[in-house]
Parts: structure tokens; C-alpha cells; sequence
């Protein structure tokens, strides 16, 4: 297709607003609609991005032109919006995690394979530059034997942000804690740079909150298939003013690489390239850093989505392979979801 991709956001909450933002960057596509169950709610949101506002979700998906969605509605309400979307012929691409459990993934990979269309998510580190840099290194067996990888997010949330909205710190809508909620940016990040883990062994806990079902601070310790050992750690219980970047380590017998959100904290190998001295100043902890929101939701840097949703709308009207399919979105929660049980058992569990 030629014209643009006519793009509707499901759900009026804080993270729509990011996505339209993120849409006016984005070559070869339009905001053409919102939905949102709050009829006053979605036309405010129309009238500040320029769009059309719905209540019926059924109208939503007939509005002229519109080929695709955003689902942006908490996380255990993605499925059944999805699977009505795609019998609908639209594109989905999802916030986060694309579900809350692996089979109701499944659900939304069947569904998007049976009507034909892309099912796609939003896990936006795997597109900052400094992750392809990363990426290409490991590739390129710079590493040596890779050793140990660790995914740190120490981050923090108010009990003012879990008593915001009822689904917050719920199973059925928040699909987990720290692990998926905040933590699952840098969990997808870590599977994509280091491949599939084949065990897990995992503790979680509820530490400095109230009122959630959730974990609030979690452990676990990984064996990858490539026979690396790896450790994830998540909170939202790790109080700072600004905020800890969240922080990916990957150490091998020739070189080691401390990533903190989009920067290199330490970038070092055993054999130099010509490259890496613009490597660290380009992405060195000195230039500029852009926000991810460790301390506060709100202060993401929606450069991040756009280059997710760019990839997205580039598939649709070019046909080129999704970045982040169905499958590639289904990893980390896959992941998350054996950490829990892990957790639950007091058991390791094999993948």
C-alpha cells in the first residue's frame, strides 16, 4: 500500500498519549481514531491530536480508512480487543506485554495468522541505536565466551501510582508486578541480545507496598541456552528522586558491556575495533539521555515508541518483516511467567 497507514489508539489512558506523540514522527502514517469507553474522555484526547473520538467499539472499527490499532488498555484487557480488531481485518500492534499469560498470546498469534494480519508489540529498547550497536557485537563473537548477563531494574513507584486505577497490582489485568510491568522492557531486551533460557529459578516478594496482589521485588537466576548464567532483578521499590537507569551487564572471557537504558556505562574488549572510541563517545553515559521512566511513568522519551511504531507501519505498507512479531513478543512473558511459577513452587522450571 501506498497511503498511509491509518492507525486507531484503543484506550485514552497516560501511555495512549505517548503513542500519539510517537505517530507524528512516523513516515507513512496517521492518528485516524481514538476509542475510549469515557465518551468525554476520548473527545478530549481527539480534540488535542486531531482525530476522530469513539465510544462504540464497533463504530471505532468501521471508521474509513483505518487499517490498524494500538491496543492501550491495561495488559489483561488486551486479547478479546485484539481478536475483534483482527477479525475486523486490522493490524495490531500492543503495549506491553501483549498479554498477561502465554496461552492467551497464543490466542492473539492464531487470530493474526487466520485473518492474515500483523500482530506486533512494543518493546522499544530493541530499537534504540545503541542496541544494534550491542547486538552486532555479540554477533560478531566479540564477547568471546559470554559468561554471565544480567538485566537490573531498580526503579521506583509510589502507593499513589498502584492506588490510581484499580487494575493496578492485579493478576487478571496487570499480568505481575515489577517483572511484568516495569521490568519487561529490559527482560524482552535480554532475551534478544542473548537468545532463549531453558531454566529458571526465581524469588518474589512484596516488600514496600500495600494493597496489591502483586510482587513489588523480584530474583532470578537464569541458565541460557547458549550456556551462559544470567540473573534478573526487578522493583518499584528502590527509592530515588531521578531514578536508576535500567541496566543490562553481559561479561565474556574477550570483553564486557554495561548498558544503562540507551547509554554505554562501560564498553570494553580484549581485541580493540577502530569503532569503539566513537562507540563510547557516542553513546557514553556524557551524551545526552533520554527518559524511560525508572522514577516516573510519565517521563518517557516517545522518540523510543516511534521508531517501534515506524518499524510497525514500515511492515505494513512495505512488507517488511516484523521486528517484533507475535512470537518475539511472547518471549518475555513466557520468561516472566516461569519466574512466577518458579517463585510460587520454590522449584526451578525448565522452558
Amino acid at each position: 500500500m501506498s497511503e498511509p497507514v491509518g492507525l486507531g489508539i484503543i484506550g485514552a489512558g497516560m501511555i495512549s498519549e505517548f503513542h500519539a506523540v510517537a505517530l507524528r514522527s512516523v513516515t507513512g502514517a496517521k492518528l485516524s481514531a481514538i476509542y475510549a469507553r469515557d465518551a468525554a474522555k476520548g473527545a478530549d484526547f481527539a480534540a488535542r491530536h486531531g482525530c476522530a473520538s469513539y465510544s462504540d467499539f464497533d463504530a471505532f472499527l468501521a471508521h474509513e480508512g483505518l487499517s490498524a490499532v494500538s491496543v492501550c488498555t491495561p495488559s489483561g484487557a488486551h486479547l478479546e480487543l485484539s481478536l475483534a480488531a483482527m477479525d475486523g481485518g486490522k493490524h495490531v500492534i500492543c503495549e506491553k506485554p501483549l498479554e498477561v499469560t502465554p496461552d492467551r498470546i497464543d490466542q492473539m498469534i492464531a487470530a493474526a495468522a487466520k485473518n492474515r494480519v500483523l500482530l506486533s508489540g512494543i518493546f522499544p529498547r530493541r530499537f534504540n541505536p545503541s542496541t544494534i550497536v550491542l547486538k552486532e557485537a555479540i554477533e560478531a563473537g566479540r564477547f568471546g565466551r559470554i559468561a554471565l548477563a544480567e538485566a537490573s531494574i531498580k526503579w521506583w513507584r509510589t502507593q499513589e501510582y498502584y492506588d490510581s486505577g484499580k487494575w493496578r497490582g492485579t493478576w487478571a489485568l496487570d499480568g505481575g508486578g515489577a517483572l511484568m510491568n516495569q521490568g519487561i522492557h529490559t527482560i524482552d531486551l535480554l532475551l534478544h541480545l542473548m537468545g532463549p533460557v531453558k531454566r529458571v529459578s526465581a524469588s518474589v516478594g512484596l516488600i514496600a507496598h500495600e494493597r496489591i496482589e502483586v510482587e513489588d521485588s523480584a530474583v532470578a537466576i537464569l541458565d541460557f541456552a547458549n550456556g551462559a548464567k544470567g540473573v534478573v532483578q526487578a522493583t518499584t521499590a528502590c527509592w530515588s528522586r531521578k531514578g536508576h537507569p535500567a541496566e543490562i551487564q553481559i561479561g565474556g572471557d574477550h570483553g564486557s558491556v554495561i548498558m544503562s537504558d540507551d547509554k554505554f556505562r562501560h564498553w570494553e574488549f580484549r581485541d580493540e575495533s577502530p569503532a569503539d572510541d566513537s562507540i563510547r563517545q557516542r553513546f557514553g553515559l556524557n551524551s545526552a539521555a533520554a527518559g524511560a521512566g525508572a522514577a516516573d511513568p510519565k517521563a518517557i522519551d516517545a522518540s523510543w515508541h516511534a521508531r517501534n511504531l515506524q518499524d510497525f507501519c514500515d511492515a505494513i505498507r512495505l512488507g517488511q518483516p516484523l521486528r517484533v512479531n507475535g512470537q518475539e513478543g511472547r518471549r518475555s512473558v513466557e520468561l516472566i511467567d516461569a519466574i512466577y511459577r518458579s517463585a510460587k513452587s520454590g522449584k526451578s522450571v525448565e522452558l
